[in-house]
């Protein structure tokens, strides 16, 4: 599963369950052990009623209306946890052992490498001493690389210089096509796809070798050293999921609850799964529908860096640009079109321009960690995410073919639309509606108006009678988390956060360092031995220095 639009999933316990081009559905038992080595899903809840195609347009079309937008204030959620979250996605659903399906892999590998686990194996692979993945690493077999960025002339000289360390590593001439060049040299290239993800990924690779600094002036070296600082890293990763993430998007009292008292619905103890033996599974609910809140807190534009914002000499950001200024996405070409974005060809640089790189006070809100000296020019400010709700910005409805692995083929224009997207693959995998997941979890369903009318999100008056009646009756559930989140102050509620926050629980007890298993551990890189947030990794990474941070300036 490791690039967007699957069309066939290994779900256990029913096999096979793959799609015609139309979008009908089979379900069939693996014919090949290759299949067997597939991605592990699984079903949380009962199979639901699908939703005509008609349907599913008109609906993916009112989600995407070109309609103002309400920011997140209640509370207001820096906007780099937008991208946070992607990261983290693509960290869940990297699939680890695709390039060893012709070689040699122990049984624990297998399970491990097909099973969601967040242990950060979308930044390192199988590590430095795997002969396909080294290609990631320093020559010192421990540290991570990094990339250079292409100096260029606008908006002044400040910018007409390359920068090591502040893009991803790439292929480079090892490419034949422009975007063979341009392709990240990191284990997951959906991580390259809009500029954001990116910058995100680069932050956890520079956090990663200032650990080993760390760790090597306590005298380890080699794959001791290498073995010490990811585990640490990934300690401190999912401490912060726990503790900074995911509370801003799912409702704390769930949290609070799944991490203090255990999972309820599951793996959990008497559902018929061990929770400390077979690895995890991923539920189709979580991967096609709950997970997939962060779309809707995706902005139009932002205030980028110093060049890129409202006031700036190249004005803000698009959403489209942050696409552009990417490899497994875009050219680096800022005079692009979506078709030149199509293209392979296109393009005449092969790394990030110098005058894209974040500046990360605009993501992230470091006056939480006691910087007031980082806080964002007052001119333009920060950002904060759209608020979680059923509504999606606009330039979700025209998504660049390579976000989809669609480069190079032909499809019709609807497909790039998000949100017909989501609701489609639901669809496509009989996913259970929203009021199915409230009855198995025992709570209160939304009723017929709150689906209908819900509050401050998606209008639904441009569908038919029949299409709202289809609707109420069995709400997508996707569709049914966001409106949720509409009445619970734009964070998950009931049915939607008890399902992140479970597979959150879940596959952190399921990787192979976990700090669910080993509750005494406590972080080290944050202010106390209680607190390590997003702003405390990125300080740590960028050695707590404005010129790091943001190397462009104000």
């Amino acid at each position: 599963m490791k690039q967007h639009g699957t069309n066939s999933f290994f779900v256990v316990g029913e096999g096979v369950l793959e799609f015609d081009r139309d979008g009908t559905a089979t379900t069939r038992a693996p014919l090949t052990v290759e299949e067997l080595r597939r991605f592990r899903f699984s079903r949380l809840g009962p199979e639901g009623t699908p939703l005509d195609e008609e349907t599913r347009i008109a609906l993916a079309t009112a989600m995407t209306a070109d309609v103002p937008q309400p920011d997140s204030a209640d509370p207001s959620i820096p906007a780099g946890f937008t991208y946070l979250g992607q990261f983290v996605d693509h960290d869940l659903t990297m699939d680890r052992t695709e390039s060893q399906l012709g070689e040699d892999v122990t049984l624990d590998e297998l399970v491990q490498g097909r099973s969601p686990a967040l242990d950060l194996d979308s930044v390192y692979g199988r590590g430095p001493q795997d002969r396909t993945d080294r290609i990631f690493y320093a020559a010192d077999g421990v540290k991570l690389k990094v990339g250079s960025t292409s100096p260029v002339p606008f908006p002044d000289e400040r910018v007409n210089v390359a920068l090591e360390g502040f893009d991803l590593p790439r292929f480079g001439a090892a490419g034949t096509t422009g975007a063979d060049r341009r392709r990240p040299l990191i284990p997951d290239s959906r991580n390259d796809e809009n500029l954001a993800v990116a910058q995100t990924h680069l932050a956890f690779i520079r956090f990663h070798n200032r650990v080993v600094d760390e760790l090597a002036l306590r005298g380890l070296t080699g794959p001791r050293l290498f073995t010490a600082a990811r585990e640490q890293v990934v300690r401190h990763y999912q401490w912060m999921l726990r503790t900074d993430f995911l509370p801003r998007i799912v409702d704390p009292a769930i949290v609070d609850d799944v991490f203090a008292n255990g999972r309820r619905f599951f793996e959990a103890p008497g559902r018929g799964r061990s929770p400390h033996g077979l690895q995890p599974t991923m539920p189709l609910e979580f991967s096609v529908a709950a997970y997939r809140l962060g779309h809707s807190m995706i902005r139009g534009a932002y205030q980028w860096n110093r060049v890129f914002n409202s006031d700036g000499p190249g004005g803000a950001a698009t959403l489209f640009l942050l696409f552009v200024f990417t490899g497994t996405s875009g050219n680096f070409d800022p005079g692009s079109t979506l078709p030149d974005l199509d293209n392979p060809n296109s393009g005449t640089v092969d790394t990030l321009p110098t005058n894209w790189i974040a500046d990360f006070r605009r993501l992230f809100d470091f006056t939480e960690a006691d910087r007031p000296d980082l806080a964002p020019p007052t001119a333009d400010g920060g950002n904060v995410t759209k608020r979680v709700d059923s509504l999606l910005v606009n330039p979700l409805t025209q998504l660049p073919a390579g976000t989809f692995a669609g480069r190079g083929t032909t499809f019709p224009e609807i497909e790039r639309n998000l949100a017909f997207r989501n609701l489609t693959r639901a669809n496509m995998v009989r996913l259970a509606s929203g009021q199915q997941l409230a009855e198995f979890f025992g709570v209160e369903p939304l009723t017929d108006e709150q689906i209908l009318v819900g509050d401050g999100g998606v209008t639904l008056d441009a569908l038919t009678d029949a299409q709202k009646a289809a609707v109420t009756v069995a709400t997508p559930l996707w569709l049914y988390v966001l409106r949720e989140a509409e009445f619970n102050h734009g964070r998950l509620g009931p049915v939607g956060g008890r399902i992140v926050a479970e597979v959150f629980h879940r596959a952190i007890e399921g990787s192979r360092t976990s700090i669910v298993r080993e509750p005494s551990w406590r972080p080290a890189f944050g202010p106390d031995a209680q607190t390590f947030r997003m702003t405390d990794l990125l300080l740590f990474a960028f050695e707590g220095k404005a010129d790091l941070l943001n190397p462009l300036g104000d």
